[in-house]
C-alpha cells in the first residue's frame, strides 16, 4: 500500500462551532466521494477542525488512478452491421470515436434491443495531475446551514477564505479559487503566532502548527479541555460539572485551549441552580463546579484561547462578566417574585400565541380542556391539581428571568410556584410539562406532569395542523415531529389506558371555530403512524409486524400495540406459525369488498363449515376474553386453532357455489373469521418465515 499523503486546509476567519461537528463529518464525505469519482485510491480519509480552519489528510493514495474498463454503447446492431456482418458506417465512425476497431466492438442487449458495445480501457493518469480539480470540487461541495460572500468574489463558504493550504507528499497541488491559490503555507494561533508558516512534510503539519499555539486534532482539544478543568475543580476541592454539548461547543472555539478557574461571591448561590448554570453555559461558556454531594461552588472554569501567562488576565475579565451576568439573574429573580404566578394568568391575555390561534391565555384554556378529559383517564384522584397546573403552566414565560432565559422555562415556573406556595405536584407538573425534551430525554415522573405535557403537545399539533402549518420535508417550524414522539414517548412509558385518538378529540373540540379542523383529525392519526412506524422498527420489530398492527396505534393505547408487536414476535417462533398464516391469508383473500348478509346458520349443509362455524364461536369470545385481559400470546394462540377447519373447509367445500345465497354465506363465515382474528392484528401483512 502506498503511504503518500494528501493533504488539504482551508484557511478562513473564525466558523461558529455549532457548524464544525457536522462540518467534519461532511467533509470526509465529500473527499472520499470526490476521490471514488476520480479513481483515486485511499486507505483512511481524517478530518480536522479549529475555529479558523478545515482539513483533511488522506492516507494510503497511490501515484497513479486506477485503470478501468468502461462500456460506451452505440447504435442498434441492425444499424452497425450489414446482413453480411461486415460493419456499416456507423459502426466504423463509432468505433473510431471510442478509439477501438470495428472488430473489437461487442453485442450487448440493453432494453428490447441489441446494440453495439465499446470496451475502452481508460489507463490511470498520475494522481497529481488529477488532484488540482479534485480538491477544487471537495471545496466548492461543502454547504453550511449558513454562507457569504464576501469583496467583489463570486464564492460562497461559511466565512472568508483566506488561504488553502495543499500537498501530495512534499509537492503543492496548485490551483486557484476565487482568486486565492494553493500553496504550502498555512498560519498559527490569529494572536500568539499570527505569521505564515510553511509545511514541508505532511507527516509534521501538525507539530509545526502546535509549535505555531495551534492543536489541529479536536480530540486532542478536547482531551486537554477535560484534563485541565477537572484539574481546576479539584484545585478547590470540587468536581467539574460535565456537559457534553458544552465540551463540544469549546472545543471549537479555541485553537490553543488553556483552563482558568474563576470565582463568584457565594451569596449568588442563593439563586436556582439551573439559573447560575444557565448563566456560566449559555451565556458564558463557562463550566461549573460541584462539591461531592452534586450542589454547586461558588467557582467556575473558562477555557481560554491563550497561554498559561494571560490566566490572571483572563481571570479577572472573566469574573467581572459573570458578576454582572449574576446581578441581572438576581434583579430579574427579585422582581418576578413580587408577583405570584396565578397572578399573571389574565397577563397571559396580552400576549399573542399565534394569529390564527389567539393569545397564550386562549392556549391555556385550550390546554385545560384536554387536560380535564385525560385527568379523568389518568388521574381523577388529582383532576383539582391537574387543573391548577395548566392554569399557571405558561405564566412564567413572562417573568423577566425567562424573558432573559428562554431556556429555563418550566424550570423558574416551579421556583416561583414553590416560592407561592403551591403543591409541590403542582410546582413539579410546571418543570415536568416540557419532558421530554428531546428523543432519549427522560419522560414526566408525575402523573400530574404527564398529563400537563401531553396536552400541551396535543393542542400544538392539532392547532397548528388545523390551521395548515404542518411540517413538511425537512421544514418543521413548529417542531411538530417532536411533540409527536414526546406524546409517544409518556404514553409507552408511563402505560396510560388512553389512545391517541381519544386524546385528539377534545384538542380538535377546542378549534371548532376553526372551519378546516374538522377535517384534521384523519391527517393527524396518519402524522402519529409515520411517527410510529419507522420507532417500532427501531426497536427492533420487523417491517411486517410493525405494519400487521399499525392500523391499530391510534385507536387503542399504545401499551396495547406494543403488547400486540411483543406477541408478533413471539409467534414468529411458532411451530404453527406458516401453516396459520397461509390458511388465514386464503380467507382474506377470497373475501370480497362488498357487503355481505349476516351469516344464516341454517345454511351451512356441509359438515366442514358448521365445524368451521363452530371452531369460529368458540375462538371469538376466547379471543374477546384475551384480548381484554390484555393476554395477547393466548389470544394467537386461539385464533391457531382455526388452522385446521379452515384448511378442511377449503379442500371440501365449494365456497363459490353457484346459489348466490349459499355462495354469500360461505363468505359471510369466511368473513366473521376475518373479523375475529384481526382484531388481534392483520395476519395478511406478516411474511412467512423461511425453514
Amino acid at each position: 500500500m502506498s503511504d503518500n499523503q494528501v493533504l488539504l486546509e482551508i484557511g478562513v476567519e473564525e466558523i461558529p462551532a455549532r457548524f464544525l461537528p457536522q462540518a467534519l463529518r461532511l467533509l470526509k464525505e465529500v473527499t472520499e466521494e470526490v476521490f471514488r469519482q476520480n479513481f483515486i485510491g485511499f486507505h483512511t480519509v481524517k478530518t480536522y477542525a479549529t475555529p479558523r480552519r478545515l482539513s483533511m489528510i488522506a492516507e494510503g493514495v497511490p501515484l497513479m488512478q486506477e485503470d478501468r474498463v468502461r462500456e460506451v454503447f452505440g447504435p442498434a446492431k441492425k444499424v452497425a452491421f450489414a446482413p453480411d456482418g461486415t460493419p456499416t458506417k456507423a459502426a466504423i465512425g463509432f468505433a473510431n470515436s471510442q478509439g477501438v476497431k470495428p472488430e473489437d466492438l461487442v453485442i450487448k442487449t440493453k432494453g428490447k434491443g441489441e446494440y453495439v458495445v465499446a470496451v475502452v480501457e481508460e489507463k490511470g493518469l498520475p494522481v497529481k495531475d488529477v488532484l488540482p480539480e479534485a480538491l477544487k470540487k471537495i471545496i466548492l461541495s461543502l454547504h453550511f446551514p449558513k454562507s457569504m460572500r464576501w469583496g467583489t468574489g463570486t464564492l460562497r463558504f461559511v466565512r472568508p477564505v483566506h488561504w488553502i493550504l495543499a500537498l501530495f507528499g512534499k509537492d503543492v497541488i496548485s490551483f486557484e479559487i476565487d482568486g486565492i491559490q494553493s500553496g504550502d503555507v498555512t498560519y498559527g494561533h490569529r494572536f500568539l503566532s499570527p505569521a505564515a508558516v510553511r509545511i514541508e512534510d505532511i507527516s509534521a503539519y501538525q507539530s509545526v502548527l502546535e509549535n505555531s499555539y495551534v492543536i489541529v486534532d479536536q480530540e486532542k482539544r478536547k482531551e486537554l479541555i477535560i484534563k485541565q478543568a477537572e484539574e481546576c475543580a479539584r484545585s478547590v476541592s470540587g468536581a467539574l460539572g460535565y456537559d457534553d454539548e458544552l465540551i463540544s461547543t469549546v472545543t471549537f472555539l479555541v485553537e490553543y485551549p488553556h483552563a482558568v478557574l474563576g470565582s463568584f461571591s457565594e451569596e449568588y448561590l442563593e439563586l436556582p441552580e439551573e439559573l447560575l448554570i444557565s448563566v456560566m453555559k449559555d451565556h458564558q461558556k463557562f463550566f461549573s463546579v460541584k462539591d461531592s454531594k452534586g450542589n454547586l461552588k461558588n467557582y467556575f472554569i473558562v477555557v481560554s484561547n491563550t497561554k498559561a501567562d494571560n490566566s490572571d488576565i483572563v481571570r479577572a475579565g472573566a469574573e467581572r462578566v459573570i458578576r454582572a451576568r449574576f446581578e441581572d439573574a438576581k434583579f430579574y429573580f427579585r422582581e418576578d417574585k413580587q408577583k405570584t404566578l396565578f397572578e399573571r394568568l389574565e397577563e397571559l391575555r396580552n400576549v399573542t400565541y399565534h394569529d390564527r390561534l389567539g393569545s397564550l391565555y386562549d392556549k391555556t384554556m385550550r390546554v385545560k380542556g384536554i387536560a380535564e378529559v385525560l385527568s379523568d383517564i389518568v388521574c381523577p384522584d388529582k383532576k383539582d391539581k391537574v387543573e391548577r397546573a395548566v392554569l399557571l403552566s405558561k405564566t412564567d414565560l413572562i417573568t423577566g428571568v425567562v424573558q432573559e432565559f428562554p431556556e429555563l422555562q418550566g424550570i423558574m415556573g416551579m421556583y416561583y410556584a414553590l416560592h407561592d406556595g403551591e403543591d409541590r405536584e403542582v410546582a413539579v407538573a410546571l418543570r415536568e410539562q416540557y419532558l421530554p425534551a428531546y428523543s432519549g430525554d427522560r419522560v414526566p415522573e408525575s402523573d400530574i406532569g404527564a398529563v400537563v405535557s401531553l396536552s400541551d403537545r396535543m393542542d400544538n399539533i392539532a392547532s397548528f395542523f388545523s390551521i395548515g402549518l404542518k411540517p413538511t420535508g425537512s421544514e418543521d417550524p413548529f417542531a411538530l415531529r417532536r411533540h409527536a414522539l414526546a406524546v409517544v414517548a409518556i404514553l409507552i412509558e408511563k402505560g396510560y389506558d388512553v389512545s391517541i385518538k381519544q386524546m385528539l378529540e377534545p384538542a380538535l373540540s377546542n378549534l371548532s371555530h376553526i372551519p378546516e379542523s374538522k377535517d384534521a383529525e384523519p391527517e393527524i392519526l396518519r402524522f402519529f403512524e409515520q411517527r410510529l412506524d419507522p420507532l417500532f422498527q427501531s426497536q427492533g420489530y420487523s417491517f411486517d409486524i410493525v405494519q400487521a398492527v399499525i392500523s391499530f396505534a391510534a385507536e387503542l393505547p399504545l401499551k396495547e400495540v406494543t403488547g400486540r408487536l411483543d406477541a408478533l414476535k413471539e409467534f414468529k417462533s411458532h411451530p404453527e406459525y406458516n401453516s396459520f398464516l397461509l390458511a388465514i391469508k386464503r380467507v382474506r383473500n377470497i373475501i370480497p369488498s362488498k357487503e355481505l348478509p349476516g351469516l344464516r346458520k341454517e345454511l351451512l349443509k356441509a359438515d366442514e363449515e358448521i365445524a368451521l362455524m363452530e371452531g369460529l364461536e368458540s375462538v371469538r369470545d376466547n379471543v374477546n376474553t384475551l384480548l381484554k385481559d390484555s393476554e395477547y400470546s393466548k389470544a394467537i394462540d386461539e385464533a391457531v386453532k382455526l388452522t385446521g377447519p379452515i384448511n378442511r373447509f377449503f379442500d371440501n367445500v365449494l365456497v363459490m357455489d353457484k346459489d348466490e345465497a349459499i355462495r354469500d354465506n360461505r363468505l359471510s363465515l369466511l368473513s366473521e373469521i376475518w373479523s375475529a382474528v384481526s382484531k388481534i392484528a392483520d395476519f395478511s401483512k406478516l411474511s412467512e418465515e423461511a425453514g
